[in-house]
């Protein structure tokens, strides 16, 4: 009986011609420095190799699969193994059911099916359950495998469940776990997240000062223009800010992005009815959305607002913007009707208590 002894990792990167002295077979002696060499890459690279990681995991598994088929001379490609077992359960199976079944999608499906008809193990029978799809079942060679391969289930099934048993971490409880919270949220949108938390950190948004006053006519004519068009009160506001709004006891926000300006935002005194103050003219560039800056630039209003003593806040957009809609829910603002609009664009209002 051999016993098999790793030395510490450190030892093993840094001193290979030792590593080789140690008394192991040749094979079992590669696959460990191959191990060693792949978990220091791992090891520096981190999580953001977590894809590449759980890949090279899934193939040595498949290819050990493989293996295990031919152990008991099961004629099947491991990856069949899902489609065979909801088949194998008895009865005729459309391709929707049994990608429904095992959460494949229908083209993976679909041609697992075939390579498995090819191979004789499975049959397409256009006049089954609905002839205008086909239906799927095994043939008496694929039944024949169901017999043949119970002996290789209960094996793998104690085998795996050993392997389970050796790790402090239980993998079955933490793939489903995985699966659940990507299902929550995916790791698509948690990284956009990652993403827009990092690029806020480098915006600033300040007061408008008359340097400012072409980014905030441009910024708002281009995304006027992209989906509405300028109208006279655009252009009152637009070609005055000073008088329009800040003479009148409003407020201007600039954002800036790396220390270019990149979006605005204004605070327009109200001269009577229910409401103080207004928030409108918001824009932001094309090139620096998704940076929070629509969120800032509306917290930096709402909280002028406040300073300023407003109890309420008012604005108007329309609904086929549905970003910013969802942005000034998530700003607090809620529906309202009433106010007449000076903007033939405008098909929503919205309010915000400040107090």
């Amino acid at each position: 009986m051999h016993c098999y002894f790793l030395p510490s990792l450190p030892a093993i990167i840094n001193n290979k011609k030792n590593f080789q002295k140690q008394n192991f077979h040749s094979k079992l002696h590669n696959r460990l420095y191959n191990y060693v060499i792949t978990m220091q890459f791992y090891d520096q690279i981190g999580k953001m190799a977590l894809g590449s990681r759980l890949r090279r995991l899934s193939e040595q598994i498949a290819e050990e699969a493989f293996q295990v088929y031919k152990l008991y001379d099961v004629d099947l490609q491991p990856k069949w193994f899902p489609v065979f077992y909801v088949l194998s359960e008895g009865g005729e199976k459309t391709i929707s059911t049994i990608a429904a079944a095992i959460g494949h999608s229908q083209p993976s499906v679909s041609k697992i099916v075939q390579e498995m008809v090819k191979k004789g193990v499975a049959a397409e029978n256009k006049a089954g359950i609905d002839k205008r799809r086909n239906a799927i079942s095994l043939t008496p060679k694929g039944m024949e495998l169901t017999h043949k391969i119970k002996d290789q289930y209960k094996d793998v099934n104690i085998a795996i469940e050993q392997a389970l048993s050796e790790t402090n971490a239980d993998l079955w409880k933490a793939i489903e776990e995985w699966e659940y919270l990507l299902g929550q949220k995916s790791l698509y949108n948690r990284v956009k997240e990652q993403k827009k938390q990092r690029e806020s950190a480098a915006v600033e948004i300040i007061d408008y000062t008359r340097k400012y006053k072409k980014v905030f006519k441009a910024l708002n004519e281009e995304w006027i223009s992209t989906y509405f068009k300028m109208e006279a009160t655009d252009h009152k506001v637009l070609n005055n800010p000073e008088g329009y709004i800040l003479k009148k006891g409003g407020h201007i926000f600039i954002a800036l992005y790396k220390n270019e300006p990149v979006g605005v935002c204004a605070l327009i005194k109200m001269e009577k009815g229910a409401y103080d103050f207004e928030l409108a003219k918001m824009a932001v560039s094309p090139k620096a959305k998704g940076k929070n800056l629509g969120y800032l630039l509306g917290q930096a209003v709402i909280n002028k607002a406040k300073e300023l003593g407003g109890a309420t806040l008012f604005l108007e957009s329309n609904t086929i913007l549905k970003p910013a809609i969802s942005l000034y829910q998530k700003l607090g603002f809620k529906k309202v009707v009433g106010l007449p609009s000076p903007y033939e664009r405008c098909n929503i209002q919205m309010e915000l208590k400040l107090k």
